[in-house]
């Protein structure tokens, strides 16, 4: 078996709706070299394929060969470990099964592995972030959508199907619950996102009349970085806009815990960078809901991780797993 000096380096692609990045990772989990290509400009999987390798492998050959490359690690929107495919993606513009994992291999000679980008980015922590050492933890990512990974006894829980772990539709509302993009009402997803953020701002804004700095906006144009701005300047609907989130996250999270014991729930994404607006009212949330046994154990952390790789770490780390 080859030893990690003789192959000390590992890929890392993270495939997103708009952008694909990719990058060549050491056992450090420093980023030696990287790139990018836009993920929904191809009309087929397989020019989209072909265009990641012709720029992937300069970047290879320039840091020793393929010989050097332990493996290649995929996180993917719809990604499935144990088939190493991405399956009706909505967010991407190939439909149905897409084999992903072995068109690279074939393509590259690599050992390929594939997850979706919420496990990639648990594991990504566990290797190089805030969860090393963890054997058992909850990766919360918060982005466009809510994404979780599920570490048990130091093992990504990936079901029978290679699919669980979706916390984010968890039905956290059942009067009046919003409309999610999976068909169904009430999702985590729709409140705790960066786009649920900017709707419960448009909800509070039009059922209100206080005045807000989040008015100066277009209704339509909020983000959840608009609201956090305005918190900052001590805006009291934007502070409880976050008070709201939190709330509805932190009792989300006082369930997940009664589920798996967690030492840490680790949050990642920009809305997590929204310091104690957000921290404080899930931490309050967790401490109201949590069954008494579980009680001040599982530790709410930020993800260590910089926001601009974490995504390639993340999907690097599947790599070292690989057999060779």
């Amino acid at each position: 078996m080859n030893s990690t000096m003789e192959r000390p380096y590992v890929v890392g692609i993270d495939i997103g709706g708009t952008n694909t990045v990719f990058g060549i990772v050491d056992a450090r989990g420093t980023i030696i070299a990287s790139s990018s290509v836009k993920t929904g400009v191809y009309p087929t999987v397989e020019e989209y394929t072909d265009e990641v390798c012709k720029h992937l492998l300069p970047l290879i050959t320039a840091n020793g060969g393929v010989s050097k490359i332990r493996g290649i690690g995929i996180g993917a929107p719809n990604g499935n470990y144990y088939t190493g495919t991405i399956e009706f993606a909505p967010n991407l513009p190939w439909k149905g099964i897409l084999p992903l994992a072995a068109m690279f291999e074939e393509r590259l000679g690599i050992p390929t592995a594939l997850t979706n980008d919420a496990n990639a980015a648990a594991v990504g922590e566990m290797t190089y972030g805030a969860a090393r050492g963890m054997k058992d933890f909850i990766m919360i990512t918060l982005g466009t959508g809510v994404g979780s990974g599920i570490v048990i006894n130091g093992q990504m829980v990936y079901g029978h199907d290679g699919f669980a772990g979706e916390l984010g539709h968890v039905i956290v509302r059942r009067e009046n619950g919003r409309l999610c993009g999976c068909g169904r009402k009430g999702c985590l997803e729709t409140y705790c996102s960066a786009t649920g953020v900017a709707r419960t701002a448009r909800e509070f804004l039009a059922a209100r009349t206080e005045q807000s700095l989040l008015r100066n906006v277009p209704s339509e144009n909020i983000t959840s970085k608009d609201v956090y701005d305005a918190a900052v300047q001590g805006d009291k609907m934007a502070q409880e806009i976050f008070e709201f989130t939190g709330q509805i996250l932190g009792e989300a999270l006082a369930d997940a815990i009664a589920f798996s014991s967690p030492e840490a729930i680790v949050l990642f994404g920009g809305l997590a960078k929204s310091g104690d607006y957000i921290m404080k009212p899930i931490q309050k949330a967790i401490d109201d809901n949590v069954l008494n046994i579980y009680k001040g154990k599982a530790r709410l952390l930020v993800s260590e991780l910089k926001d601009s790789d974490a995504a390639v770490l993340g999907a690097s780390a599947l790599a070292w797993e690989l057999k060779e």
